[in-house]
């Protein structure tokens, strides 16, 4: 039986994901969390032989993750689920050891062959998500400005951004600023689309 920790912050998909992979006879999820900082806990708690984790998550990101795990837990092989990847997430997975990287809507039963693969030691790396990383570059954005983007996108105005992230608003609003004028984007929703389409953001 393949233990598996997942990380997804959306609560739909995670517990369709759960669903989806406990019909797998040699498959059992032992975790699930939906934030970044959840993960090395509940892996040491649980000892997971493979973790499937989304890059945006809330609190750490799922690439930070993933190095905390090679370090703490050596044994557990990671595969990382995103929307759209860019150059340097790729190349900071290859740096830390990442086993998989796979679009968020790979078929269920790719997933489960997937984690079978990294399980055996394998890596498996999606060529249409590195085709597409290449093609549109490394993400332009700071850490700081992912975080304020993708709370945007989340629907949270510029209030609660400025609360979630200590932040004053009037610094947002600059963050925002900088934001549409490094991608070309004429307003907060074309800076999204933009972010998202570039895998720059999680969707």
């Amino acid at each position: 039986m393949i233990r598996i920790l997942l990380a997804e912050d959306m609560h739909m998909v995670r517990g369709a994901l759960v669903a989806l992979l406990s019909l797998e006879p040699d498959l059992e999820v032992v975790a699930e969390v939906a934030e970044g900082t959840a993960i090395l806990p509940n892996a040491m708690t649980h000892r997971p032989d493979v973790a499937v984790l989304d890059i945006g998550l809330p609190g750490i990101d799922g690439l930070a993750a993933a190095g905390a795990l090679s370090q703490q837990l050596p044994t557990c092989r990671t595969i990382m689920l995103t929307s759209h990847a860019d150059s340097a997430n790729i190349a900071r997975a290859m740096l830390i050891g990442v086993s998989g990287f796979l679009p968020k809507d790979a078929p269920p039963a790719r997933l489960a062959d997937a984690i079978r693969r990294v399980h055996r030691g394998e890596r498996v790396i999606d060529s249409e998500i590195v085709v597409a990383a290449f093609h549109h570059g490394p993400n332009p954005l700071t850490e700081r400005e992912r975080d304020v983007l993708t709370h945007v996108a989340k629907g949270s105005d510029v209030s609660d951004v400025a609360a979630k992230l200590y932040l004053a608003p009037g610094t947002v609003r600059n963050y925002l600023s900088a934001i549409m004028s490094k991608i070309g984007a004429r307003n907060r929703v074309d800076a999204i689309r933009i972010a998202r389409d570039r895998g720059w953001i999680s969707a």
